[in-house]
């Protein structure tokens, strides 16, 4: 008995239903906070937002936006998940590359924490893929 609770056994385990939480719960997050302001502010946002690619002021927001808000919403459904973790991925990467220069600790590391957890959780769904409760399941049956 005192395995079975050490080992949590009490509840079955069932990996697909967590990476369902892990997609809809950090993917949520990140499309409401990040990719909802990036479609409804994009005008406003452009002509201010960080150039460190140099590519354009809009054509950086316009892949922010692709991969905050498009990637996060396929990323929930299960719809072409292990490319729109990718990409969701690479743009928060080199966000924190080229914009918050890596912080992580400190007074202005304000983003460091949640960029670490959103980019392992997009690195995990990219290894593990969507699970079986997803649209890539259902199109690979």
């Amino acid at each position: 008995m005192l395995q079975r609770v050490l080992k949590f056994d009490l509840i079955p385990t069932n990996k697909d239903a967590g990476l369902l939480v892990l997609r809809v719960a950090m993917c949520t997050s990140l499309f409401l906070k990040h990719g909802s302001e990036k479609i409804f502010s994009f005008s406003q946002m452009a002509s201010h937002f960080p150039d460190p690619l140099h590519i354009g002021s809009s054509t950086g927001l316009a892949f922010a936006m692709v991969g905050d808000s498009i990637c996060s919403l396929l990323i929930i459904a299960g719809l072409a998940t292990r490319w729109a973790s990718l990409i969701a991925f690479a743009n928060i990467f080199i966000a924190w590359a080229l914009v918050h220069h890596f912080l992580f600790f400190g007074h202005d590391a304000d983003h460091g924490e949640i960029i670490v957890l959103y980019l392992a959780g997009l690195l995990s769904l990219f290894v593990a893929g969507a699970g079986r409760y997803s649209v890539d399941s259902l199109l690979t049956r």
